[in-house]
């Protein structure tokens, strides 16, 4: 039996990523426990951004120097490189995502008393249900690091979904690179008769996409999305950029006015997006679009990234905005994304939703607005809004 540890770095693919290795793990016999105390450590590393493969190369030094054995995995780990001189403790796993689990589990060994269930960490379950892109962003890194779009077979996700609820997430979140993408061909499945196939799974409350591209929001999807009950209320859509000369420059396959085009017949959703800033020749006419575009598409929140370049990409040698450039313009757009979440929390007061409680005083609404309310974790309440603060929206339980 070995004692370990597991961290992620990035989004929810690589959350999902490193719950997949513990999993594993825990079903083998291993013992997981906090920290230092653990025999081994696995880090999920990311590698989207300079600052968080600068954070993962950073996490797995730490590891390094406190557990006996560590496995590097994830985007970071596969990108030609990215964690050369590591202390000789460190395994570094360039297998595919579905291939790591095994992996590392055949190198720590088994043993024979195994258990057969074990559970996430969080109130809410991330299902993957695809991995890898096919597209070919100036900018991206994540095609080389995660291979060509491949979709899990729709009967293995609900199986999941199913399995998650048992377990007691109230919550499903679908989630993938490119979710548009998801084909089961053999059995008939897109994203949208998944949604309503794993919508309609008993047990799940709440039904969530972690992402969707612009041009993926087609009349099917959104029809689904408006027909099954369980699904809520938020698209999370990337951006980008709302000027066209850019978004060309970036390889992105639509036009400001297509994003906002398909954004308006969904105002009654909460929408929220990704934006770079700084992209290589990005004027100050272009990010000024950028501005008018966030608060036409009637967006509440914007993740801001400021473009570092990635290597391996079309834009790798490219750096040309200053960095005191996109530290103004970061401050900004980040400025503008305050402002337009505190307009939608107003616009709830008075209002009644109900509330996933995920953490201690704190949890989600239907459209993922972010409510604080006196409830036990892994509750659903009815929640009333009374006031505003800096962190979501006050409410009492209705």
């Amino acid at each position: 039996m070995a004692t370990f540890s597991t961290r992620f770095l990035g989004c929810k693919v690589s959350y999902t990523d490193a719950q997949a290795v513990r999993e594993r793990l825990l079903s083998d016999g291993h013992v997981e426990v906090a920290g230092s105390a653990a025999d081994i450590a696995v880090v999920n590393t990311c590698c989207v951004t300079n600052e968080a493969l600068s954070k993962s190369r950073q996490a797995v030094s730490r590891a390094a120097r406190s557990h006996g054995r560590v496995y590097a995995t994830g985007c970071g780990a596969r990108l030609d490189g990215a964690l050369r001189d590591v202390a000789e403790n460190v395994t570094v796993v360039r297998r595919a995502s579905e291939e790591t689990p095994a992996a590392i589990a055949g190198d720590v060994g088994a043993i024979a008393c195994v258990q057969s269930d074990t559970r996430l960490e969080r109130t809410r379950a991330f299902v993957k249900i695809q991995d890898g892109c096919s597209f070919s962003c100036a900018f991206c890194v994540i095609p080389l690091v995660r291979g060509e779009t491949r979709s899990r077979r729709a009967d293995a996700v609900l199986r999941e979904i199913a399995r998650r609820v048992e377990q007691g997430h109230r919550e499903i979140v679908l989630t993938g690179v490119n979710l548009g993408c998801f084909r089961d061909r053999d059995a008939g499945f897109t994203l949208p008769r998944l949604i309503r196939e794993a919508g309609a799974v008993p047990g799940v409350e709440r039904l969530r996409l972690s992402s969707i591209e612009v041009n993926h929001l087609t009349e099917e999807l959104v029809t689904a999305l408006r027909e099954t009950p369980t699904a809520s209320a938020h698209l999370h859509v990337p951006l980008q950029s709302g000027d066209d000369g850019v978004l060309r420059a970036m390889g992105r396959r639509y036009t400001a006015g297509h994003y906002l085009a398909k954004l308006e017949r969904l105002s009654d959703f909460n929408r929220t997006a990704d934006v770079i800033v700084g992209f290589p020749e990005e004027g100050e006419d272009a990010f000024r679009r950028t501005l008018e575009v966030v608060e036409q598409a009637g967006l509440t929140k914007v993740h801001v990234f400021p473009y570092s370049p990635r290597p391996g990409t079309r834009t790798a040698v490219a750096d040309t905005v200053p960095a005191r450039v996109k530290g103004e313009r970061s401050a900004r757009l980040r400025a503008l994304s305050g402002e337009l979440c505190r307009r939608r929390w107003t616009s709830k007061l008075g209002t009644t939703d109900r509330v996933l409680v995920d953490r201690p005083g704190r949890g989600y609404g239907d459209d993922y607005t972010p409510w604080l309310v006196d409830a036990d974790v892994g509750r659903l309440v009815d929640a009333r809004a009374v006031a505003l603060s800096e962190e979501g929206i006050l409410a009492v339980a209705a």
